[in-house]
């Protein structure tokens, strides 16, 4: 294996320098080369481990006992990296702490590659590598998280025992969860306020002298923020340089393959188009749509008119359940004349925008229904808006009301908005399923408003039977090993040396 001078540099300090923490920024691209069998072994296995973090994000509470086991456990399975220092090196019989750092290097440039592409995939990678670096940021020593940011220019104080004790009392009253042993106990940061905004802004943390006081458990909140603008920014420059990947024949369908496997069930592919009249559309609302979808359709009903943004959400939702492009055209002219919208205002002004989302017009794009993350993380509603997440965006009042019309439980509502007040939205719309669907466990994790009115027809038509089906589909889904390797099909070349991975990475 040949490498240039400055690899060679690199690559003889690299257990010194780039892989002397178990976290990192991920600001150096890799510069060695690998085989084209590692290179879709380390993409499928951190793929493997990102869709647990999923999986487990909207089927436990984060940070919970469950939580945390399960991760673990599949942290170790993959060996990757967690709360090992690199002076631990080897575990008998598994591999050393180095290898596991530079397969979780390596790794996460690769899925850039893939997911890169889209906006949609760009969303669905940070955020499940957000949650995986926040899990491990959290389980480090307060001596490595210090050294984590200083390592990466974070170079925040951490407050001297003196000045502690001087703003103990203040320091208790401003941050959540602290007590006086603990102030005491705890390091605590002094921070520039403006790095601090949404800390400040939640009035989480003590202020003075344009400072913001930020105690050991908060500091994730910043540097997760810096984390996400520098993923984010790296994957605008990685997707310049999708034409060179496109180009190279060994990795172009291996990319491809894992950007679909992994981030579940394409609801834009209509298997059953057509299959849902219109007729239907009021009794499946109230049994089968999801909170989001039931919120939209009754505004629509009431207002006989939804923004851009509600019409967005709830129209490529129902397309995604088996609406035809005919029928929705009915759907919503109907729907609008009722209202302040005459027949020939609608076909000039919003029958356009029905026909682009089936990819009819503009771009011929076959628009894909709004997922959790996106419906959560997309603009939220203003005022006169009905799109997003009641869980996400609703006054908890509100939410509270909302639940008692649909008639749940005063017990289920009060797990429900526990689950909001913890910000685990997914996990309170899952509730809301198992209660309005009368079941202890739904057996699937939900992440998609179609998911849920697929799951809930079966549950609804299909009794026991139709139960077993689901939970197979669901562990055919989250186990990456039923995943068909196309590389693997020509073996032939997976042993094949390709090209460092620092060419596709070098604008960074």
């Amino acid at each position: 294996m040949q490498f240039s001078g400055r690899r060679k540099k690199l690559i003889g300090n690299l257990q010194n320098d780039l892989y002397e923490h178990c976290l990192q920024f991920y600001g150096q691209p890799p510069l060695e080369n690998i085989s084209l069998t590692e290179f879709e072994t380390f993409a499928v296995e951190r793929l493997k481990l990102l869709k647990t973090v999923e999986n487990l994000g909207v089927s436990c509470v984060k940070n919970s006992e469950q939580y945390i086991k399960k991760l673990d456990a599949e942290i170790s399975s993959l060996n990757f990296p967690n709360r090992i220092e690199l002076s631990e090196q080897k575990v008998p019989g598994g591999i050393s702490e180095y290898e596991k750092r530079r397969k979780d290097h390596i790794s996460h440039f690769i899925l850039r590659l893939a997911y890169c592409q889209t906006e949609d995939l760009r969303r669905w990678f940070i955020q499940q590598e957000m949650d995986l670096f926040r899990y491990r940021f959290n389980y480090l020593p307060s001596k490595h998280k210090t050294d984590f940011l200083h390592k990466n220019n974070l170079k925040y104080e951490t407050v001297s025992s003196e000045e502690k004790k001087n703003l103990q009392d203040r320091l208790i009253a401003s941050s959540y969860g602290l007590s006086g042993t603990k102030v005491e106990e705890f390091d605590v940061y002094k921070v520039p306020f403006q790095d601090a905004l949404d800390l400040v802004r939640t009035r989480k943390v003590y202020l003075q002298a344009g400072n913001a006081y930020i105690p050991h458990q908060e500091i994730v909140t910043i540097v997760l923020n810096d984390f996400r603008t520098r993923l984010s920014k790296a994957l605008e420059v990685t997707a310049r340089s999708l034409p060179a990947v496109q180009s190279d024949e060994r990795l172009q369908p291996l990319l491809s393959h894992l950007s679909h496997a992994y981030v579940g069930q394409d609801y834009s592919i209509q298997k059953n188009i057509g299959k849902i009249s219109l007729e239907q559309i009021d009794t499946l609302s109230g049994k089968s749509f999801p909170l989001c979808m039931r919120h939209l359709h009754k505004a629509l009903r009431e207002n006989h008119h939804l923004r851009h943004g509600g019409r967005m959400q709830y129209g490529l939702f129902l397309k995604g359940i088996g609406l035809s492009l005919e029928q929705a055209l009915q759907f919503w002219r109907s729907e609008f004349v009722k209202g302040k919208v005459d027949a020939d205002k609608f076909d000039k002004a919003y029958a356009y925008s029905v026909r682009h989302m089936f990819g009819k017009e503009g771009k011929r794009t076959d628009y894909t229904p709004y997922s959790c993350m996106k419906v959560i993380l997309s603009n939220p509603p203003s005022q006169g808006d009905y799109h997003g997440c009641p869980f996400r965006h609703s006054d908890p009042e509100l939410l509270k009301q909302k639940l008692q019309n649909y008639k749940v439980s005063p017990s289920g509502i009060n797990q429900i908005l526990e689950l909001v007040k913890g910000m685990h939205y997914q996990l309170a719309c899952q509730k809301y399923f198992e209660l309005t669907h009368n079941v202890e466990d739904a057996g699937f994790s939900l992440n998609h408003p179609n998911q849920y009115f697929t799951e809930s027809q079966r549950f609804l038509t299909g009794g026991l039977d139709i139960k077993k089906e689901v939970d197979m589909s669901q562990r055919n889904q989250e186990n990456p090993a039923n995943v068909t390797r196309p590389s693997q099909a020509n073996s032939k070349q997976g042993h094949e040396e390709m090209g460092d991975l620092d060419s596709f990475f070098q604008d960074e």
